[in-house]
């Protein structure tokens, strides 16, 4: 499998399947939530979520792309940041893994991720990123190039100094 390290926009990523750092009503929000929704349509979009009844934290649900380049949304439910002692790691580490196991459901081959959890949910970013490379190099998948798409400059240098070690 290819890893890459993207800076960027995650809802103009060319994929099979786009991650959304979701949260567990699957409502919609802020940040990448709120981006993919108004990048998707976002009635088409909320829609399709209230169908899958809401998502646990460290669980994935799909739904179609719709206004996305990208057939599929990933929605991951990532954990709030409680100091670190609550299970936030292996919750966290869930997400890729199954947002993984989601896409080989699907059939998609390439798969892009945010930086889960990192953004209002208070994750540390080099914890996270971190987290986030080791879980999606020892996951079994069918996925053959994944994206870690990075919207600011630090993300993306966490992600290319992990890749490259």
């Amino acid at each position: 499998m290819d890893i890459d390290a993207v800076r960027g926009d995650i809802t103009a990523q060319n994929v099979d399947a786009v991650v959304n750092a979701a949260n567990q009503a699957l409502a919609g929000g802020g940040g990448v939530d709120g981006a993919i929704h108004r990048a998707a349509g976002h009635r088409e979009l909320q829609e399709a979520c209230q169908k899958l009844g809401g998502c646990e934290t460290g669980d994935a649900k799909a739904t179609p792309g719709f206004g996305l380049q990208a057939r599929w949304i990933i929605h991951a439910v990532g954990p709030r940041w409680r100091g670190g002692d609550k299970g936030e790691a292996d919750l966290l580490a869930s997400c890729y893994r199954r947002s993984l196991e989601v896409a080989d459901e699907l059939g998609a081959k390439s798969v892009a991720f945010p930086a889960i959890s990192t953004g209002i949910y208070g994750y540390p970013s080099e914890e996270a990123a971190r987290i986030a490379v080791d879980t999606i190099m020892s996951t079994p998948t069918q996925v053959e190039v994944v994206k870690l798409v990075a919207f600011d400059e630090a993300t993306y240098r966490l992600y290319e100094e992990l890749l490259s070690s």
